[in-house]
C-alpha cells in the first residue's frame, strides 16, 4: 500500500442507486429499500434545486410557513420531527436570505411568528415549478392506484397506524 493514497469510496465515487455488490440480507430489509429510494429522490431533488440553493428542509419550512403564516419555530420543529436547534439554524439561514421574517406575536410577546417575505414568496413560486417536475419524475414510475397505495403505506410507517 506504500505510495498509494488511501481511498474512501464515499468521497471519491458517486454512490450508485443500484448497488454493485450483492446486498445479501439487506435485500429483504424494508429500511434498506426506503433508504435507497430516499437517496434516489434526494439526489434528484438536490440537482433540481441546485440553481436556487434550497435544501429539502428549507423548502419544507417555507411551505409550512406559506400554509401556516404566523407559525412558530417550535410548531415547525414539531411538525417536521426535528429538534429546536436545527430548526433555529434553518430559520436563521432562510432569514439571512430574506425569505422569511420573524415578528412578535400580538397574543404572546414571547412568541415569534414566522412569515414569508415578498422575496420568499417569489422564491417559493420558482421552487414549486421545479419541485413539480421533480415529483412528476417519480410519480410517472407508478400507476395512480400504485401511487395511492405507496403513499398510504408510507404514511402508515411514520404515523404508526
Amino acid at each position: 500500500m506504500a505510495g498509494k493514497p488511501p481511498q474512501d469510496d464515499f468521497e471519491t465515487e458517486e454512490v450508485s442507486a443500484t448497488p454493485r455488490l450483492h446486498v445479501g440480507r439487506l435485500g429483504d430489509l424494508l429500511g434498506f429499500h426506503l433508504r435507497m429510494a430516499h437517496v434516489a429522490i434526494y439526489r434528484d431533488f438536490a440537482e433540481t434545486m441546485e440553481e436556487l440553493a434550497l435544501t429539502q428542509k428549507q423548502l419544507a419550512v417555507m411551505e409550512l410557513i406559506s400554509a401556516n403564516p404566523g407559525a412558530s419555530q417550535i410548531d415547525l420543529a414539531n411538525t417536521l420531527g426535528t429538534d429546536r436547534a436545527t430548526m433555529m439554524a434553518l430559520v436563521n439561514r432562510l432569514s439571512a436570505r430574506d425569505f422569511i421574517e420573524r415578528r412578535p406575536s400580538a397574543a404572546d410577546r414571547r412568541r415569534q411568528e414566522l412569515h414569508l417575505t415578498p422575496a420568499g414568496d417569489a422564491m417559493l413560486v420558482q421552487a414549486r415549478e421545479r419541485i413539480d417536475r421533480h415529483e412528476q419524475h417519480f410519480i410517472d414510475l407508478f400507476s395512480a392506484d400504485e401511487m395511492d397505495a405507496l403513499l398510504t403505506a408510507l404514511k402508515r410507517i411514520y404515523r404508526g397506524n
